[in-house]
């Protein structure tokens, strides 16, 4: 048999909280600094619209502005050279995602993926603004 003091001290040991604090506290830390190193979009773009509630802009995009310019990274460059520098970081397959500014010509948006595609990318994404 068991003597009260023996179940009293069992239950008075109880599940250990702080480790569960701890890691809460420190994927809170993680998700406030990884949304402050996400690079800022310029505030003359306004995105495409759509209805994906899964929409997270990615860093390295290539942004068409309303004027048809195409910059990376804030750089001009054209389609060839930014696939160059994606295959220059990365191993392996290349995704290649194009932030077009809304008011962009659609024609420019199409040729600028087409080329991407004849340039080696085994995908290209077009990145648009989740509709509220």
């Amino acid at each position: 048999m068991y003597s009260p003091s023996a179940i009293r001290a069992t239950r008075e040991k109880g599940e250990p909280t702080l480790p569960l604090i701890n890691i809460v506290f420190l994927m809170l830390i993680f998700f406030l600094v990884t949304a402050q190193m996400a690079r800022p979009l310029d505030p003359d773009i306004q995105l495409i619209n759509t209805d994906d509630p899964a929409f997270v802009p990615p860093p390295d995009a290539i942004v068409i502005d309303a004027a048809g310019d195409i910059t990376f990274r804030g750089q001009p460059l054209s389609a060839d050279a930014v696939l160059a520098i994606l295959q220059a970081e990365r191993d392996g397959d290349i995704n290649a995602r194009i932030l077009p500014d809304r008011r962009a010509p659609a024609e420019l948006v199409i040729s600028v993926a087409q080329e991407l595609r004849g340039a080696g990318a085994q995908s290209v994404f077009i990145v648009t603004e989740q509709a509220l």
